[in-house]
């Protein structure tokens, strides 16, 4: 049962005031002594000082019969404003069912009030109050719920994933999204495209007279393990400073970044730096294919030197054919897509940073490929060690 709220008559008010004189202007400890809250004595206070209690003498009849008057002024303007804003917006809606009408109110309740909607709807507050209860169904929870979720997944996968690998994504956190169309129809709902996108150039410089590779992989990318075959390639972001010239290395069995350089000149010493990372952090055995494009690159010494003194088998693509390079130019052209053609660097430094975090972070740690049965490129791999052990 609620505890009935005490009231005071004005004359008590008056001489509580009176008191608050004779304490020198003390409201708490004349609320102390009076066993009332500040807060309320402190109210009286106030309206004494403006005049505005009744029994006191600052009071003054016809000050607050014209303040009480300006507030019902102000008031009505207010009413008459609203009804003149409010059959712009809402004129049709008379015309439909309570619970279009019901809809209505409360899409536009942080505009108006909602006594104010209900009596030019004609529909009872209570009803609407009784609507809007029975509205917020589990299913709806639910779907509230998983729009969120989709929104921070949509921003974490850097607006890459369309409907069917988000769904993946989700799925792999442990969220409960049963259907494919339940996120479609979130994302359309909610605008969340994916970024769009644009062609770049190829660095392929192959007017040169130095040796070439054959052609060992002929388009044949399905591996049976890692370190069988490795794909690399050379391609160029641009900054504020000039151009970043950034050569990777692919396994394509788990489609990992296993090498990688970035660098202010596009030269031997490049791809020369990302296979030798790539060597380091993957060790692989003698025989390994590592195919390339005809750059001079992939042709200088320095490249042949470390291919023989690892065994490796070197692999070239025909003149001016991209698709016997595929898969390092299906990163690429990711890459490109989902991060380099949405930012504009200042420096090298900003973009060897933000390139180095979405290869090592995003690319093989977090993002799931529909080729790898929606699971990362780190996960194919360490997958494969864990059954092979």
């Amino acid at each position: 049962m609620s505890k009935k709220q005490k009231t005071y008559t004005a004359e008590f008010k008056v001489e509580a005031i009176k008191l608050i004189e004779a304490n020198q202007g003390n409201v708490s400890e004349t609320a102390r002594q009076l066993g009332i809250s500040m807060q309320t004595l402190s109210n009286w206070n106030n309206k004494a000082k403006t005049g505005t209690l009744a029994g006191t003498k600052q009071y003054s009849p016809d000050l607050n019969a014209l303040l009480e008057e300006n507030k019902k002024l102000k008031q009505q303007l207010k009413t008459a404003e609203m009804e003149r804003e409010f059959p712009k917006k809402g004129s049709s809606i008379l015309c439909e069912r309570k619970s279009v009408r019901y809809a209505y109110m409360k899409q536009q309740r942080h505009l108006f009030p909602i006594s104010f909607m209900a009596r030019l709807l004609h529909v009872s507050v209570s009803r609407f109050y009784d609507w809007l209860k029975r509205g917020m169904n589990k299913r709806l929870v639910q779907r509230n719920q998983q729009t969120i979720l989709v929104k921070i997944a949509h921003e974490e996968t850097k607006q890459s994933y369309g409907y069917i690998r988000l769904t993946k994504h989700l799925q792999a956190q442990g969220i409960k999204i049963s259907t494919y169309d339940a996120v479609r129809q979130i994302k359309k709902l909610n605008q969340l495209y994916c970024k769009r996108h644009k062609r770049f150039k190829r660095t392929t410089k192959s007017d040169h007279n130095r040796a070439i590779y054959a052609n060992l992989l002929e388009q044949q990318f399905s591996m049976t393990k890692p370190n069988l075959a490795w794909s690399s390639d050379i391609t160029y972001i641009w900054t504020a400073e000039g151009w970043l010239y950034l050569a990777a290395v692919k396994d394509l069995y788990t489609k990992q970044v296993v090498g990688y350089s970035l660098n202010e000149r596009m030269t031997a010493q490049l791809v020369c730096n990302a296979l030798t990372m790539a060597i380091r952090n993957q060790k692989p055995t003698k025989g390994l294919i590592i195919h390339s494009d005809r750059g001079s690159q992939y042709c200088s010494h320095e490249y042949r030197k470390i291919l023989e003194k690892c065994d490796f088998q070197g692999s070239m693509s025909k003149r001016g054919d991209c698709y016997d390079n595929a898969p390092i130019e299906s990163f690429w052209g990711i890459l490109k897509n989902e991060l380099v053609h949405h930012c504009n660097y200042k420096t090298r430094d900003e973009a060897k940073a933000d390139i180095t975090k979405y290869i090592v972070l995003f690319y093989n740690q977090r993002r799931i490929q529909k080729s790898l049965d929606f699971k990362t490129p780190n996960q194919i791999a360490e997958n494969f060690y864990r059954l092979a052990a």
